[in-house]
């Protein structure tokens, strides 16, 4: 078996994963509702059939106990308790944990699995044990007669997979046993398409299988054979109207024998033995035809709506569409100082192809973030549990769509902000009730465009933050000089300090004075920002605003003196002139007057202490950061400009101010400016 292969199962089975935890979540809530029960069952099989045709084989061993115990509740002999959901879900994390160790159980906690194991083995042989010997016998006589008569059913089966199906690793052979397995059978290969040995491909299949299966386990026993490699192959399956014919042993013994002297197709074969032994096999001979032309369950091969590529390759495709931006900046400008009205064509029409292919590239990498927030279900659940509080996640925007670099680092900030809101936000049951709120705390994730920026809040209607607490905290580990009077946005954002933490006790939770840190770091790492909205005993807000992606955005080019300088064009609001009259009307102090408005600015001339003569008249670019308008001081203004961002190396880690840089048309480099950090630098916006 492949790297290649093997990857690719480990990515399926990680995804199953996750759909059974979300699965999981939706069954405590409903616990009879059969369709969720379903799904259950669906992803417990497909784990256990994938995991040992490649080879995992303690993850199938450990999955067949847990599929036996739902396999009893879809039939409706064993009732859904929080103890099963539990279970299920510490088996969840130890299935993962043999994914990430290779399939076996050397890195994990082997008494953790053999408990989950004894389990759901106890649960088993409880229901068994509570059936009176007496009844067994009784059942059993019931089975036998039933057997002759409507319990047994038989099934037609089409199963035609994919010319490239062993590319994914799976055997055709495998189903075929799985389905032997379901009671007596009857099969007949078709090998007619093989090519000669000159044209065969050793890497391609080339048969197919028609089958008859008489089975008391039911259509979906069969269903479920295929649910794995359902997108790689054609399936028919329909029930066979029945009599005697393959109802009766020696009939069907018979009619095996009939196929095998006749060398005929299976549904052909049907219809001939009919009428041979005179016997009504089917109600109309027209079922036979139905059989090979219905369309009960049958996925085209040839309709595949999606196709899973790593996200290497995608990686590797935007570094090339951002290399080629880069190279058609570079047409442009040279196409810009030329006369010829070709070459300047050309331009023009690699220029429209060039944004064309960067929006797909891009459109390529984004993901909707439901997948991200549906994670979080498991997180509130069992820090509900922890802290003795009853929480309720509602989700909304889940379409919204990021790219998958921001999502994947926006993780752990949501991770310590829904961990916060919990602890230290939502209220014990018993304390809101007493308040006259609902026993039950919520906490609400949503996500919703904004221009070029996507809004993500996380609210809670808890206890809110304590203004008064926090300041008087911030006193005394000196964040703010004694007696210093802020605003509530000031105050709220005081939360994010290194060290800072309003809990009396240490908990396994919080308490330490880590957490919100990291998210103000995490999000700033991403180019987002954080404003806080709180109303004491009401609830709190915390909305992150993030950018769509980090591989190509719009930019701002500006120049100072000799150098030049992206500013994110997603933030600025308008350019207007700075003449000397306005700074010495400004009296020292770096304050301009816009339409009756005075705006802060800050000159990057000085702040980046770039030596020089200054113009006579300077440009102020106008930014809108958290709702404060800030200017910054630059010579000139060029316009809109394509940037691909570029990383600048460990050796500007310590750098404030500058986020990134990118490559120009002539070929010069222009550092990406980081106009959160500069104005937090310049102490304007907290």
């Amino acid at each position: 078996m492949s790297d290649i292969h093997k990857q690719a199962f480990i990515e399926e089975a990680l995804e199953l994963l996750a759909e059974l935890e979300v699965s999981l979540i939706e069954l405590e809530k409903s616990p009879d509702d059969k369709e969720i029960i379903a799904k259950v069952f669906r992803a417990l099989h497909t784990i256990k059939g994938s995991s040992g045709m490649f080879g995992y084989d303690d993850i199938t061993m450990f999955t067949h106990d847990i599929e036996t115990v739902y396999h009893l509740i879809r039939n409706g002999d064993i009732k859904i308790t929080k103890q099963i959901i539990d279970l299920t879900l510490l088996a969840k994390d130890q299935i993962k944990l043999m994914l990430d160790n290779e399939g076996g159980t050397r890195y994990n906690d082997e008494q953790i699995t053999g408990e989950i194991i004894a389990s759901f083995r106890k649960m088993v042989t409880d229901f068994h044990s509570k059936e009176d010997k007496s009844a067994k016998t009784e059942k059993k006589h019931n089975d036998s007669v039933a057997a002759q008569n409507s319990e047994f059913k038989s099934f037609y089966l089409l199963f035609e997979p994919n010319e490239d199906i062993f590319l994914s690793g799976t055997n055709p052979i495998m189903i075929l046993n799985e389905l032997a397995s379901l009671g007596k059978y009857i099969i007949a290969g078709d090998y007619s398409k093989i090519p000669s040995l000159y044209d065969f491909n050793p890497e391609k299949c080339y048969s197919s299988w028609e089958m008859i299966i008489r089975t008391d386990k039911g259509m979906d026993a069969i269903k479920d054979a295929f649910i794995f490699i359902e997108d790689q192959c054609f399936i028919k399956v329909n029930e066979i109207d029945q009599s005697d014919l393959l109802r009766n042993d020696d009939n069907f013994a018979r009619f095996e024998q009939f196929v095998k002297t006749n060398g005929m197709k299976l549904a052909g074969a049907l219809e001939q033995f009919d009428r041979d032994l005179k016997q009504a096999a089917f109600k109309e001979t027209a079922q036979i035809k139905k059989a090979r032309e219905g369309q009960d369950v049958h996925k085209e091969a040839d309709t595949t709506s999606s196709l899973r590529v790593s996200s290497d390759k995608l990686d590797n495709l935007v570094n090339l569409v951002g290399e080629l931006v880069t190279l058609q900046a570079r047409l442009n400008q040279v196409a810009s100082n030329t006369q010829d009205q070709a070459v300047q064509s050309i331009s023009e029409e690699v220029e429209r192809i060039t944004w064309s292919l960067r929006d797909s590239a891009l459109n390529i990498r984004m993901l909707t973030i439901g997948s991200t927030f549906s994670k979080f279900n498991r997180l509130v659940r069992d820090l509900s549990k922890e802290l003795g509080k009853e929480v309720e996640l509602t989700t909304e925007g889940a379409e919204t769509e990021l790219d998958k670099t921001v999502i994947e680092k926006l993780n752990d900030p949501l991770v310590h902000i829904i961990r916060n809101s919990i602890d230290h936000g939502i209220e014990t049951p018993e304390k809101r009730e007493r308040m006259g709120k609902p026993k039950v705390g919520r906490v609400h994730l949503s996500a919703a465009h904004s221009g070029g920026n996507v809004l993500i809040k996380i609210s809670d209607d808890g206890a809110g933050l304590n203004r008064e607490a926090i300041l008087e905290k911030a006193w005394a580990s000196g964040i703010v000089a004694q007696g210093a009077e802020l605003s509530d946005s000031e105050i709220f954002s005081l939360i994010f300090a290194p060290g800072f933490s309003t809990a009396k006790t240490v908990t396994n939770v919080s308490g330490r004075g880590v957490g919100m840190d990291v998210v103000k770091r995490g999000v700033e790492s991403i180019r987002g920002t954080i404003e806080v909205t709180s109303k004491e005993w009401v609830g709190t807000t915390i909305t992150l605003k993030l950018p769509l992606t980090l591989a190509i955005i719009d930019g701002l080019l500006v120049s100072i003196g000799d150098d030049n300088y992206i500013l994110p064009l997603s933030a600025v609001e308008e350019c207007i002139e700075l003449t000397k009259t306005d700074v010495e009307n400004s009296h020292g102090r770096n304050l301009v007057n816009v339409r009756g408005g005075i705006i802060p600015y800050i000159n990057l001339r000085e702040s980046l202490k770039i030596e020089g003569i200054r113009p006579p008249i300077e440009q102020i670019v106008i930014s809108n950061l958290n709702g404060t308008k800030v200017g910054f001081v630059v010579d000139k203004v060029f316009g809109q400009h394509q940037t691909v961002l570029k990383t600048l190396g460990k050796f500007y880690n310590n750098v404030e101010g500058v986020s990134g840089a990118t490559i120009l048309g002539d070929g010069s480099i222009a550092l990406i400016l980081d106009i959160a950090k500069l104005c937090e630098r310049e102490e304007i916006v907290q």
